[in-house]
């Protein structure tokens, strides 16, 4: 049975050496060995060696394994935190309202006394709790 050749773009490639490069620095200012690292991590010395060198073939969890051995793990939760192009299609898609609600329109003409955005948002909060 043959092995899988991931194809990725340059440019992925340029970002998973960087990620590698800052791994093994991480690893070298803890002062720890490629043995001890990979051993709490539960991969091979090989495999580490290829996290190291941004290789596209080793699984995800094997990168997860090493960042938690090197205490590292919460930085997997900077993945795609800041998703602006996402957000930026999200807001495309938003219904713009061509009109206030009946709720609000409303709420400013009640008994004609002066309408204050404040009060009104204040209420507006209590009534939704």
């Amino acid at each position: 049975m043959s092995k899988r050749v991931t194809v990725v773009m340059p440019q992925v490639q340029k970002i998973l050496s960087q990620m590698g490069e800052q791994i093994k620095l991480a690893r070298l200012r803890r002062k720890l060995s490629a043995e001890v690292v990979s051993e709490r991590a539960g991969i091979s010395r090989a495999t580490l060696w290829q996290i190291e060198n941004g290789s596209s073939s080793v699984s995800i969890g094997s990168y997860a394994s090493v960042l938690t051995a090197l205490a590292l793990q919460n930085d997997l939760l900077l993945i795609a935190k800041d998703d602006v192009l996402g957000r930026t299609y999200q807001d495309l898609n938003l219904k713009v309202r061509k009109r206030a609600s009946k709720t609000f329109v409303k709420k400013t003409s009640e008994e004609n006394k002066s309408f204050n955005i404040m009060e009104y948002l204040q209420e507006y909060k209590n009534d939704g709790e």
